[in-house]
């Protein structure tokens, strides 16, 4: 399971969503963050759905890597969907069995909840992670943060730190399977047990872990010295970024898009024999 986790991972590509400027994803992610929690019909989130998969189709990302990234999610999908289905009390009664009750709502919410968390991982993961490298994520949140500067806010080692936090991710899932695999040929039993004894068993992971994390940080920090890394100020770039109208252009989609939600939350169609209106 842990080496399916493709969070924080870059994919080199030459595809149309790779060479949207770094800045203008962010902006684009963010606009389509807003657009997924405004949704409120049917139509707007089968609208949102057919978005992600354009952007995700656009990306040249194979559809395997798309399904291991949401693998480490599947929990989350189903503990939603259940709670949706059989906690929700409100709308037409569609089946009934001693205190087991489902209500034509609890399969609409359950229906969008699935369908929210399915594109804030499948949008945010594609923009900023998939086809991303991190250090050009770091250069697009230091463009967009930069006014901040003027007022004393360290804009250059905030993204510094946001996009090492990134970057690290693959690493320490890698570290906690090794470290994992070596305490199970000790003899740590991680799948049997009460949750108390499977907490303890974890403590066995959890020590070395924040062990070779800080280890990795000191590692880093003298690399970076050693290279005369000193922060941002006075620091050039070799590539400088451009915004071109290419990336106009996406922001200008993101924006319809966002509006285009707005809009189709007016629209809505019956179901369950025309008695909700979704």
């Amino acid at each position: 399971m842990i080496r399916d986790i493709t969070l924080g991972q870059y994919f080199p590509g030459n595809s149309l969503i790779h060479r949207i400027d770094a800045r203008a994803k962010i902006i684009i992610t963010l606009i389509l963050i807003v657009a997924v929690f405004a949704a409120s019909s049917g139509i707007a989130f089968a609208f949102l759905f057919l978005l992600s998969l354009i952007i995700f189709i656009l990306s040249g990302i194979s559809f395997k890597t798309l399904i291991k990234g949401l693998k480490p999610i599947v929990f989350i999908l189903i503990f939603t969907t259940i709670f949706q289905i059989f906690f929700t009390r409100t709308g037409n009664l569609l089946f009934e069995w001693y205190f087991i009750k489902i209500y034509s709502n609890g399969i609409i919410f359950a229906i969008k909840m699935f369908i929210r968390i399915i594109v804030l991982i499948t949008t945010t993961s594609v923009m900023l992670s998939y086809t991303t490298s991190p250090i050009v994520l770091t250069d697009g949140i230091e463009g967009l943060m930069l006014p901040l500067a003027k007022l004393g806010v360290p804009v250059h080692d905030f993204a510094l730190v946001m996009s090492i936090a990134l970057r690290f991710i693959p690493t320490l899932l890698e570290e906690t399977e090794k470290i994992m695999s070596a305490q199970k040929a000790r003899g740590t039993d991680f799948s049997t047990g009460s949750l108390m004894k499977r907490a303890r068993a974890l403590l066995a992971v959890f020590v070395p872990l924040l062990a070779s994390a800080v280890r990795h940080a000191f590692e880093l920090a003298d690399a970076m010295i050693c290279r005369g890394y000193r922060g941002g100020k006075g620091r050039t770039k070799l590539n400088k970024m451009k915004f071109r109208f290419s990336d106009f252009i996406w922001l200008t989609l993101a924006a319809a898009a966002l509006a285009g939600v707005f809009v189709l939350n007016t629209y809505t169609f019956s179901l369950f024999n025309g008695t909700f209106v979704l």
